[in-house]
């Protein structure tokens, strides 16, 4: 019976070079049993490796293990469970694991698994170690998808994907009918996509008793989020929190900064080693930091080993593959970084400090205004204990605040500050496909929330009923914020969509442009210049993606320019994602013709028809750009291509800009220059005239009324002739 066993096994095993070394190591051994040798693994039916029962060991050992069972029976008995724990519990790991064990034992019949995440690199790196524990190969039984980037099958029992992306796809699957069991991990942190997600399930679990919906939180979970599944208690299952290391405490009113550097620089003369982490506030902070330490580092004794500073923003790409295990040797590694998702350093063991400045920037936006501020505020309690679990029970917590300050209970819900104008295109989305009600944990802004509505319906995006208009639908399908999705279907009209592409893509991509410290190559503050357009900074960041894609993507290329490779990167594969979309819905790609004098006044067009809200006018000659829908005055952005480190381009009159960053440096980011005829004829009417009264308004109108007046004089003197179009006839009316 044995050796028929084994000839099965091998038979199998011939099918998989994967396996093969390791069950050839296992079975050499000799000290292994038959029947362990032989355990098939259920999710592919393929012998374990030696592999899997070591890291079976060490799963074990983890403080989520010991609820397993508990979970499991929570798990069979009701729809929602809560589990809440610190991310190094293991619960981000192991919980989806146990889903996808759940659904196996009824044969997958309601469904796969899935599992959202916040940050993109979170994704990629659970997704890969939950594989390697499951003894599967990614990208099949074990998954993700993350924006622009899907590495999964049909048949992934277990897929691991951002937040945002899970929500694109109930676009064509509202009911998520694939899954059985939807994890939303890191709840706590209510981020805007999360906090729609769980309002959406709410409604789609009504409608699929045999779904099942697990939270993940970090935190205990609040009396709003226990009550928010109200149709029965949900039940919490609070997992032993592993022993933390020392917290000290600070009562000084120094600095924060300052004193975050000194305690780097006196754990590398006096603490054994380890890496460090350090909670910072802005990316101003974090940049500086790393070039005082890399400063200071030098005159340090060469007996202590070299200090190694890191700059972490994990909003941006390229920053987090870094996070691995200490290097070989006396190197001391300090994390810097500012994000309020301390998740991040889950998987990093040798991080033995942590210094904790308490406070953390938000972005808090502003309908009247339709920008950002920035309020720096102090992490809430459960931000501060996640804190520090980040390192290992022998390390120590550097609290740069008193230990009896008062911190707020809970994280303030993103919904409520931020501009939710996507959200609101989503959810009217969502209504056609039968969702009809996105029962919120909290509410939005009510002043955000007709603000968006105000602004979807400029945009042509609603029709007279408030409900989702054929142009709305079309604009949905676009991961785009919608004044630019509506600027591509313009595109399409005035017969400029293989330039418009090309900018949407770079200007939703990070911003390609870096910025060196003037002190250590003053000369590469000009590197720019030779991609300057004197059309303005749109033409600009085309100039750039196609000299990008002539010198074949080359890293080199970039570093020469001062400019981001990966940004490139992203802004190439949004490219080609945007594309696909045009040519999947059906609508035209132009035939590239960059450069003629008639394309640039349609990408002029194309661009008015979407961000005609966001049009200023110098009011004094001297750079003062008046705002024209607030009355508020700024300045255009100093790298810019009228900015006044580019003198190529002259100041003109009226301009259009992308960004305005308010809080920042009071700047407005990409611009090109305007007519203010050109406006009239994109702009609304009924935009037009709610525009608060201005000298620049009154300019307006006056254009406006001599328009019309001279339409009339010369329709009667010519009424035997063919009757003149319309002022407005360019206007976009995609349908």
């Amino acid at each position: 019976f044995h050796l028929a066993s084994v000839a099965a096994a091998l038979s199998v095993l011939s099918m998989s070079s994967l396996r093969a070394g390791d069950f050839q190591t296992s079975f050499l051994e000799g000290d292994k049993e038959y029947d362990d040798i032989l355990e098939l693994n259920q999710f592919d039916g393929l012998p374990y490796s030696s592999r899997f029962y070591k890291l079976l060991k060490e799963r074990k050992e983890l403080p989520v293990w010991k609820a397993k069972c508990e979970f499991m029976d929570t798990l069979a008995k009701g729809q929602f469970v809560i589990v809440s724990g610190s991310a190094k519990t293991g619960r981000s790991s192991q919980i989806p694991q146990w889903c996808a064990e759940f659904c196996l034992s009824v044969q997958f019949q309601h469904g796969m698994v899935v599992c959202t995440q916040i940050h993109a690199q979170q994704v990629i790196d659970l997704a890969l170690r939950v594989a390697d524990e499951m003894d599967v190969n990614i990208g099949h039984e074990v998954g993700y998808s993350i924006p622009l980037k899907t590495c999964c099958t049909n048949d992934t029992v277990l897929r691991y994907c951002t937040d945002d992306m899970l929500l694109r796809e109930m676009m064509s699957d509202p009911l998520l009918e694939r899954y059985s069991v939807v994890i939303v991990d890191q709840a706590h942190q209510r981020t805007v996509a999360t906090d729609v997600l769980q309002g959406l399930l709410k409604d789609i679990a009504v409608q699929r008793p045999e779904l099942r919906v697990v939270l993940l939180t970090a935190t205990e979970p609040t009396a709003k989020q226990l009550a928010h599944f109200c149709r029965a208690v949900v039940p919490v299952i609070h997992l032993e929190i592993p022993r933390a290391g020392e917290a000290l405490y600070s009562s000084a009113d120094d600095s924060y900064f300052c004193s975050a550097l000194r305690l780097v620089l006196e754990i590398h003369q006096s603490e054994e080693g380890g890496d460090v982490v350090v909670f910072l506030v802005t990316t101003q902070e974090i940049e500086l930091a790393c070039d005082i330490l890399c400063h200071e580092g030098k005159s340090l004794p060469p007996d202590l080993g070299e200090l190694l500073p890191v700059a972490v923003h994990p909003g941006q790409p390229g920053n987090l593959p870094i996070l691995g295990e200490g290097e070989t040797g006396r190197t001391r590694r300090v994390f810097l970084t500012s994000s309020p998702n301390d998740d991040i350093f889950w998987a990093v063991s040798s991080i033995h400090f942590v210094i904790d400045a308490g406070l953390e920037k938000r972005y808090v936006y502003n309908p009247r205004i339709r920008t950002n501020a920035i309020t720096i505020q102090p992490i809430s309690t459960g931000q501060a204990e996640s804190r520090k679990q980040s390192f290992c029970p022998a390390g120590k917590c550097f609290c740069l605040y008193p230990e009896h300050r008062k911190l707020s209970a809970e994280i303030r819900p993103h919904i409520v500050e931020s501009d939710i104008t996507a959200t609101v295109l989503f959810l009217k989305r969502m209504e056609i496909a039968g969702l009809g009600h996105c029962d919120f944990i909290d509410r939005p802004d009510p002043g955000g929330l007709m603000q968006a509505l105000e602004e979807l319906d400029y945009l042509a995006a609603l029709d007279n009923d408030g409900n989702l208009s054929e142009m709305g639908i079309i604009m949905s399908e676009f991961p785009l914020e919608p004044q630019m999705a509506k600027t591509l279907l313009a595109s399409c009209e005035f017969d400029c969509v293989s330039e418009v592409v090309i900018i949407a893509a770079m200007l939703t991509a990070s911003s390609c442009f870096m910025v060196p410290s003037v002190a250590v190559k003053p000369e590469t503050t000009q590197c720019h210049v030779k991609f300057q357009h004197p059309d303005g900074d749109h033409f600009t960041l085309i100039n750039i993606y196609k000299a990008f894609k002539q010198y074949c993507n080359v890293e080199k290329w970039c570093q020469d320019f001062c400019l981001h490779h990966t940004a490139l990167l992203t802004a190439d594969a949004l490219h080609a994602e945007l594309t696909d979309t045009l040519k999947r819905i059906e609508l035209p790609v132009s035939v590239p013709a960059f450069g003629s004098r008639s394309n640039t006044l349609n990408i002029k067009r194309a661009l008015l028809a979407g961000f005609f809200m966001q049009v200023a006018r110098d009011v004094d000659g001297s750079g003062n750009y008046f705002i024209l829908t607030h009355k508020h005055v700024a300045q255009i952005h100093p790298l810019s291509g009228y900015g006044a480190k580019s003198p190529k381009l002259g100041l003109p009159e009226w301009v259009l800009y992308h960004e305005h960053s308010f809080s920042e440096d009071n700047c407005l980011r990409t611009v090109f220059d305007i007519s203010p005829a050109r406006f009239i004829q994109m702009a609304p009417q009924y935009f037009f005239y709610n525009l608060p009264q201005s000298e620049s308004k009154d300019i307006l109108q006056n254009i406006l009324n001599h328009r019309a007046s001279q339409y009339q004089e010369e329709k009667t003197v010519t009424s035997k002739l063919e009757p003149q179009q319309d002022p407005s006839y360019d206007r976009c009316v995609v349908q």
